[in-house]
């Protein structure tokens, strides 16, 4: 019952987090919204940094999960693609819980920052691998390891802003569009990734490409 009702509490705090921000957010808001009295929340958790916490605490686990399933065997281009499809599916399980991680986990204290920094830095680095392996190999133009990393990661992680999952890209094709586009510039004209960014741009609605805020 416990774990139950603190998914409860995590739940409707990304939510809230996500709509109104943090900062606005109140704990007697997250209560009313799991239909506690404001003292009774803090039977199950601390206070609003232990949520926000518990937040972030769980995205890192699942993206840290979803790369380390990417294949280390494959060529660079279809690994680059796997992690795309991985880091996209877990945005697009839980909007409200990704972009409450990648805008508000430096509300956390101090010491709390610094773990959350290390551990999103060695994620890049994971992308960083797989680029880094493509330029090794020549498969991959000769470009700048980590600025070609976080120009994917910046890309994704815009995502929760505008996707619409009920919309006609589903994560699979929304990352392969990602991809296509990426790969477009690493792998250059003459090996130049196939169709689908071409193809998926025809299917975004207008609002989603114009909304970048």
């Amino acid at each position: 019952m416990q774990n139950t009702r603190l998914l409860e509490i995590t739940s409707a705090a990304e939510r809230l987090f996500s709509h109104q921000g943090y900062h606005a957010t109140t704990m007697r808001q997250v209560a009313g919204a799991v239909e506690l009295q404001a003292g009774s929340l803090y039977a199950h958790i601390a206070g609003k940094e232990a949520v926000l916490e518990a937040i972030v605490v769980r995205a890192a686990d699942e993206f840290e999960a979803a790369i380390a399933r990417v294949p280390t065997d494959a060529a660079p281009p279809a690994r680059l693609r796997a992690a795309m499809r991985a880091h996209i599916r877990v945005i697009a399980a839980n909007l409200p819980a990704a972009k409450v991680y990648f805008h508000d986990w430096q509300h956390l204290p101090p010491s709390r920052v610094a773990e959350v920094r290390a551990r999103r830095d060695a994620y890049e680095a994971a992308w960083q691998a797989i680029i880094a392996d493509g330029v090794a190999s020549g498969v991959f133009a000769p470009v700048d390891v980590r600025l070609a990393a976080r120009l994917c990661l910046s890309a994704c992680n815009w995502i929760p802003q505008w996707y619409d999952p009920g919309g006609a890209l589903d994560p699979d094709s929304l990352a392969d569009a990602f991809s296509a586009l990426v790969l477009g510039g690493l792998l250059g004209r003459d090996q130049g990734a196939d169709g689908g960014a071409a193809a998926a741009d025809r299917s975004i609605p207008d609002h989603s490409r114009s909304d970048t805020r």
